[in-house]
């Protein structure tokens, strides 16, 4: 392992600290978006991955799901089979849905997993290919209403807008519980304006930009919103981070953040009733000095960069740490910012000579160190 890997492996170590320090007495954690399995993007959940994380981070139990398998014809039967085996593994921790192809038998497989044991329903319109108004939409969701599970479905990049096509579904299927993932980020405008205030309809918190999730909480109340990593893909600890400093950053008590961590999403795994929906918390101005919204801007640019798997040849990370030179104030963030920085520009520099999968590990590690750089510049008071 080389010293610069070593170095960024430390400075997260240290951010894992800090979660503790930040959530509110008596805080359980539930994660209502994980997967388990092999991605066709190549990407991996793994079981004991999972359950060491959960471990580590007090995460008491969790919505599980399979990903974009490669053997998912026919119907994801073999991958879902694989999910109703990971929850029994788990004694009751991994809560097991079962992920739906519209175009293979969905009704079938969806009734035979739930009768092994499934506890709600995954869809996916950007990797599965259809559309929020698709008709065979209505007897997934009629089905979800008569056996009171949930349907979560992707809400976040590659898709056209959502909104109007799950409001007539849950508006024709009023007995049906679902969480829109990834902040509905979408269609997050005409989702809220859809959504907010319906009991039973929820928003899942994993998506990667605090400022996303600042507009998000100023327009679906609190006891909408639902805490989700969406392992692999989200990391910890910066996703526990970017939930709750965004949610203090908005206003939320630590009531309210304890229904998003846990309260709620415990509730709807165990058949209780569920919260009523107050109002939404925050504001729709973002004050921040301008040293830390350059610093945002310029990591902003580099994440594509990384996602990509390209070298940074803007010197878009070279920008940000210049900006961290400033002093006007803001010393400590911005030493933590430059801290973190430096360690991934470090990083970033010895991925062109790594094959895969040393590469794209060493990927997720400089996102990692950029991710939570950002969300120190987003939500410094």
């Amino acid at each position: 392992m080389s010293e610069a890997v070593s170095r960024a492996l430390r400075l997260v170590e240290q951010y894992a600290h800090e979660v503790p320090q930040i959530l509110p007495p008596a805080a359980e954690i539930f994660d209502v978006h994980t997967h388990l399995g092999h991605d066709i993007d190549g990407m991996t959940g793994d079981y004991d991955a999972l359950i060491d994380v959960m471990d580590r981070y007090g995460v008491s139990r969790a919505f599980m799901f399979c990903l974009d398998e490669p053997d998912r014809h026919p119907a994801f039967r073999a991958a879902n089979d694989r999910t109703l085996s990971f929850a029994e593994r788990s004694a009751g921790r991994l809560i097991p849905f079962v992920r739906l192809d519209l175009n293979e038998t969905p009704i079938e497989e969806a009734t035979r997993c739930l009768d092994a044991g499934a506890r709600g329903i995954k869809l996916h319109p950007r990797a599965q290919r259809f559309r929020a108004n698709d008709e065979r939409l209505d007897p997934v969701f009629a089905l979800a209403a008569e056996r009171r599970v949930p349907i979560l479905i992707h809400g976040g990049r590659g898709l056209p807008p959502i909104a109007d096509g799950l409001r007539a579904l849950v508006e024709r299927h009023p007995g049906a519980t679902l969480i829109v993932a990834h902040a509905g980020i979408a269609d997050m405008a005409h989702l809220a304006e859809a959504m907010a205030g319906r009991k039973g309809i929820f928003f899942d918190t994993s998506t990667w930009s605090p400022v996303d999730l600042l507009d998000f909480y100023r327009q679906v109340p609190p006891e909408q919103v639902l805490y989700a990593s969406d392992f692999p893909y989200g990391q910890q600890p910066s996703s526990l981070l970017i939930a709750v400093k965004t949610a203090r950053r908005a206003g939320y008590t630590d009531e309210q953040i304890r229904l998003m961590l846990g309260v709620t999403a415990q509730r709807l795994a165990d058949g209780q009733e569920l919260p009523e929906p107050t109002v939404p918390v925050g504001t729709d101005v973002l004050a921040q000095p301008l040293q830390l919204a350059r610093i945002h801007q310029y990591l902003s640019m580099a994440t594509p960069l990384l996602w990509t798997r390209q070298q940074d040849t803007i010197g878009v990370l070279g920008l940000a740490i210049n900006a961290c030179a400033e002093r006007d104030g803001h010393a400590d963030v911005v030493d933590r910012i430059r801290e973190l920085l430096v360690a991934a520009h470090d990083v970033w520099t010895t991925i062109e000579d790594e094959h895969e999968p040393e590469r794209l590990q060493t990927i997720r590690l400089c996102f990692r160190l950029i991710h939570l750089a950002d969300i120190e510049a987003v939500t410094a008071a």
